[in-house]
C-alpha cells in the first residue's frame, strides 16, 4: 500500500495540521490501494504564506529565465524517466484504462517542451520604436510574473492538468500553490517527490491534495494573485464570482459538450474508428470528449450500425488489463450519476442501440457503466445538453451542413470538437464555423502549440503554448 502521510509545503514534506489519512479506494474494486493526508486551511495558509515570502524577496521571479527554463527542463526530464510507473499510479486511483496513460505520456513531453519553446523565444523585455518619430520617450514593456498562483485541478487527467499550469506558472517567475483532488493523492504525491528532486527555491511551490471547501480557502485567499482552475462548469462560475470580487487574475478552463460533425461525403468507418478516440478517450471522462455525434439524415443509420459495432467491440474492465479500453468511473456516485443520464435518456425518448444504465457482468464490485449509444436524440433533451463524463453517446441527424453547424454551435459550452470529410480543405472550412476553441479535422490529436480553451461556458482564457505562458505574466511600461 503507497502511503503519503506528510504534505508537500513550500519544497519541503511537512506533519499535516489534520493527521488523519485518507483511503484511497480503487475504482475497479474499491479495495484501499492507498492512504494519505489531507490538506486543511491552516495547511492552506502555511502554504501561501511560504509562497508570498518566496515572491517577495524575488528568490524565484528575479532568477533569469534562461535559470528557470533549466530548472523545468530537467523537471520534464524526471517526468519522462518515470513515465511508467506515473502510468500505473493513475490507472490505479482514477481507474483510468492502461492503453490511455501510458499513450498520454509523450503527450506530457510534448505539452512541457511547447512551453519550454515558448519561453525561450518570450519577449520577457523588449523596447518599442515610437509610432510618432517626434515622440521623446521611449516605452520598454516588460512581461512579469503575476504572483501567488492558486492552480486547482480536477481527478481527470491529473498529470497533464498539473503540467498545464505549474510548469508555464514556474516559468514564468511565480509561486504556485498545486491544488489537487483527493482522489490523485497518489500520483500528484509522486509529483510532488519529482519537483523535490529538481531543487526550486524555499516556498516556490506546494502540493495539496484537499477536499472543495478547503479549495474555497485557497481560492478566496487574500494573498492570492491569480486562479488557475480545470474544472466543472458550476464550480468555474462560483471561482469567477470570486475572482471578480477580489480582482483576482483568473483563468477557467471548464466542462464541455463537443460535437463531432460527420459530412456526408465522409468514410464512415473511418469516421466512427476516430470517435473511439475522440469521444470515449479516459473512459469518456474527458472535458474535450465528441459525445455528441452529428451525422447526415441521409447516412444516419449507416453511423448509428457502426457506432454500435465500435462500443460492443470494445473491452470493459480492469484498467491495468492491456486488452481493457474502457475502465470504471473515478468513484460510486459519479457511476451512478452516468447510470442516471442513460435512464433519462432513454425516458426522453432517445433509442437504446446498445449499452444500458445496467452495471457490466462480473463487474459489480467497482464503480462500472456499460458503454452506451442513444440514436434519434434531439439536441433539446437533456443528454445532448449536459456533460455526463461517461462513455455515453448521443447519435443526433442533421438535414445539411447549414443545420450540422447549427445544431454543433446549440450549445451553453464551446470546449473541443471535430469534422470528418473526404475533402480536408472542406473540413477546415466548417472548422471555421464552428464556435468552439478547439476543432479537430478527421482526428488529429490537439496540437500543444497553439492556445487551448473554450468558447462560452467553457471558460475564460486560455492554456498551451505562448498564448498560455503570457497568461501568467503581467505588462509593465517604464517610458523613458
Amino acid at each position: 500500500m503507497i502511503t503519503y502521510g506528510r504534505l508537500f509545503i513550500g519544497g519541503s514534506w511537512v506533519e499535516p495540521s489534520d493527521p488523519e489519512l485518507m483511503d484511497i479506494a480503487s475504482p475497479h474494486d474499491r479495495s484501499v490501494v492507498g492512504r494519505a493526508a489531507q490538506a486543511r486551511p491552516a495547511d492552506v495558509d502555511r502554504a501561501v504564506t511560504a509562497a508570498r515570502a518566496s515572491f517577495e524577496t524575488g528568490v524565484w521571479r528575479l532568477t533569469p529565465p534562461v535559470e528557470r527554463i533549466a530548472l523545468l527542463r530537467r523537471f520534464n526530464a524526471l517526468r519522462e524517466e518515470s513515465a511508467e510507473g506515473i502510468a500505473r499510479l493513475i490507472s490505479l486511483e482514477s481507474g483510468s484504462a492502461a492503453w490511455f496513460t501510458r499513450a498520454g505520456q509523450p503527450g506530457l513531453t510534448r505539452q512541457a517542451n511547447a512551453y519550454l519553446a515558448a519561453a525561450e523565444g518570450f519577449a520577457w523585455e523588449e523596447t518599442l520604436a515610437p509610432s510618432d518619430p517626434a515622440s521623446p520617450v521611449r516605452s520598454v514593456v516588460r512581461r512579469e510574473a503575476v504572483g501567488v498562483v492558486a492552480a486547482v485541478i480536477p481527478w481527470n487527467s491529473p498529470f497533464s492538468s498539473a503540467t498545464s499550469k505549474i510548469i508555464p506558472a514556474l516559468l514564468a517567475g511565480n509561486s504556485v500553490i498545486l491544488k489537487v483532488s483527493p482522489e490523485n493523492s497518489l500520483s500528484m504525491g509522486f509529483l510532488a517527490e519529482l519537483l523535490e528532486r529538481v531543487g526550486l527555491p524555499d516556498g516556490v511551490i506546494s502540493v495539496l491534495p484537499a477536499d472543495r471547501e478547503t479549495s474555497e480557502h485557497l481560492v478566496s485567499h487574500q494573498e492570492v494573485d491569480k486562479i488557475a482552475f480545470t474544472g466543472s462548469t458550476r464550480a468555474g462560475r462560483r471561482i469567477a464570482a470570486i475572482a471578480g470580487e477580489q480582482l483576482k487574475r483568473v483563468s477557467l478552463e471548464l466542462g464541455g459538450k463537443s460535437a463531432a460533425i460527420i459530412l456526408p461525403d465522409a468514410d464512415i468507418e473511418k469516421a466512427v474508428a476516430g470517435v473511439k478516440f475522440a469521444s470515449l478517450l479516459n473512459n469518456g471522462e474527458s472535458c474535450i470528449a465528441q459525445t455528441r455525434i452529428l451525422a447526415p439524415r441521409d447516412r444516419y443509420e449507416e453511423v448509428v450500425a457502426a457506432l454500435k459495432e465500435l462500443v460492443e467491440s470494445l473491452r470493459v474492465g480492469d484498467p491495468s488489463d492491456p486488452d481493457t479500453f474502457i475502465g470504471p468511473m473515478i468513484r460510486p456516485d459519479q457511476q451512478q450519476r452516468v447510470r442516471d443520464r442513460i435512464r433519462l435518456g432513454i425516458e426522453e425518448g432517445a433509442r437504446l442501440v446498445t449499452g444500458g444504465p445496467q452495471i457490466p457482468e462480473g463487474l459489480e464490485k467497482g464503480n462500472y457503466v456499460t458503454p452506451t449509444v442513444l440514436a434519434d436524440v434531439d439536441n433539446s433533451m437533456r443528454v445532448a445538453r449536459e456533460e455526463i463524463f461517461g462513455p455515453v453517446l448521443v447519435v443526433i441527424a442533421y438535414d445539411d451542413e447549414d443545420d450540422a453547424v447549427r445544431i454543433a454551435n446549440d450549445s451553453e459550452y464551446g470546449l473541443s470538437g471535430g469534422v470528418w470529410s473526404a475533402d480536408e480543405e472542406h473540413a477546415l472550412a466548417v472548422a471555421r464555423r464552428v464556435r468552439t476553441g478547439t476543432v479537430t479535422v478527421n482526428g488529429a490529436s490537439v496540437g500543444f502549440d497553439g492556445p487551448f480553451g473554450g468558447f462560452k461556458a467553457s471558460g475564460i482564457g486560455r492554456e498551451y503554448g505562448a498564448v498560455g505562458l503570457g497568461t501568467y505574466t503581467e505588462y509593465k511600461t517604464i517610458t523613458l
